[in-house]
């Protein structure tokens, strides 16, 4: 099983949740609440009811698209779109991948503990989005 969905729009990473001294609940921050919800709601558009086993071995693959920033020279931002200059700038890797994992617990898989394999490629484009693969990694005995 194979499922391919877009996220339109700047890539975004998980934020780190905030904690409350008077009653020691963490809460999470709002941008990362919508975002997981646009994620969720996305999966759900473009996927459908598509649910990977309980037991499966998942691998996903991000490509984060950032917009190309209208301050750089056109040479830059020709470098950008040409793949050749690439983001170095937040979110981190680690958040593009917590963020969409988080958000299809329950949805696409049972759970992201399930994501065996992952990767995430950062681009700059004139259309930010972000695009996610997830496989299902046929089990194999090795003999």
């Amino acid at each position: 099983m194979e499922v391919n969905f877009t996220i339109y729009g700047e890539p975004k990473g998980k934020g780190r949740p905030r904690f409350n001294t008077k009653t020691g609940h963490a809460i999470t921050p709002k941008d990362t609440v919508n975002y997981e919800t646009l994620v969720h709601m996305e999966y759900l558009n473009q996927c459908g009811n598509a649910k990977f086993p309980d037991d499966a071995m998942l691998d996903m693959r991000i490509k984060a698209y950032y917009s190309i920033p209208k301050s750089k020279s056109k040479k830059q931002q020709n470098l950008m779109r040409e793949g050749i200059a690439r983001p170095i700038k937040k979110p981190d890797m680690d958040n593009c991948i917590k963020i969409i994992a988080d958000a299809l617990n329950k949805i696409a898989y049972r759970d992201d503990t399930q994501i065996v394999d992952c990767q995430v490629r950062k681009f700059y484009s004139d259309n930010p989005r972000v695009e996610v693969r997830i496989l299902d990694i046929k089990k194999q005995v090795n003999n």
